[in-house]
């Protein structure tokens, strides 16, 4: 599937979603504002074209979140955070390492689908993201700017070029769906955790048909642990 057909689908699922949620809100129910922090683990990689041998690299998120919800069963979620993505080289067994995390100041807004009882509800969340790039740290135990100069490197069947590139995108946006749990420890007071797969629809490197990658779009999975407190 290209990028497009991909923007295309993010597209139409998040605006099904938005249109949903919006014509339930004609039926009224009492408002709840609730505020809120996560923090947890991430696992990134990247999708590039040509493709490259490559790991999940690990690294941290967190956000603070507001939350409205009117229905029974929808809502709105908004957060402002960071999380780290990045990749990690794949040697298999040649004794060489180099992984690259690329920090992120992250805002998603997603609409919030959740079912269950009074103490504990399931939830999907799905929409798009926008994001910036604020930091970008690269580890690696070789010359990894001039690889072929590394005594032993694997450089047969081996794309290199994107070790040493500059970041030349660091707006970021794509599309991230969760699914998890909330425990209502009291009226007002409750913990979650959540699963979060975030796909990327912008390229980090150049990609003009001139240019090395065709792609090269950011993809994360997230686990975290979050709390809420309801306001109203």
């Amino acid at each position: 599937m290209t990028a497009i057909s991909y923007r295309r689908v993010a597209i139409a699922l998040t605006a099904m979603l938005l249109c949903v949620s919006a014509a339930m809100s004609q039926t009224h129910y009492k408002p709840r504002i609730s505020i809120g922090g996560r923090a947890g683990a991430t696992m990134g990689r990247m999708s590039f074209s040509p493709s490259v041998e490559q790991k999940w690299v690990m690294g941290t998120t967190g956000a603070v979140s507001f939350r409205y919800t009117e229905e029974k069963l929808f809502g709105l979620i908004a957060e402002l955070g960071w999380v780290q993505r990045g990749w990690k080289e794949d040697f298999e067994t040649a004794p060489f390492e180099y992984s690259r995390t690329l920090t992120y100041l992250q805002l998603p807004i997603l609409t919030h689908i959740y079912f269950g009882s009074r103490r504990f509800k399931a939830f999907v969340n799905l929409g798009p993201q926008v994001a910036y790039l604020i930091a970008d740290n690269i580890k690696s135990n070789f010359d990894y700017r001039n690889p072929a100069s590394v005594e032993g490197f694997p450089n047969k069947n081996r794309m290199t070029e994107q070790m040493s590139m500059d970041v030349a995108n660091k707006f970021d946006y794509g599309i991230c769906a969760s699914v998890g749990g909330e425990f209502f420890v009291a009226p007002r007071h409750s913990l979650y955790l959540e699963g979060r797969f975030y796909f990327g629809l912008g390229n980090i490197y150049p990609s003009a048909k001139a240019d090395t990658f065709s792609a090269s779009r950011s993809m994360s999975l997230e686990f975290s642990l979050g709390y809420y407190f309801r306001l109203k």
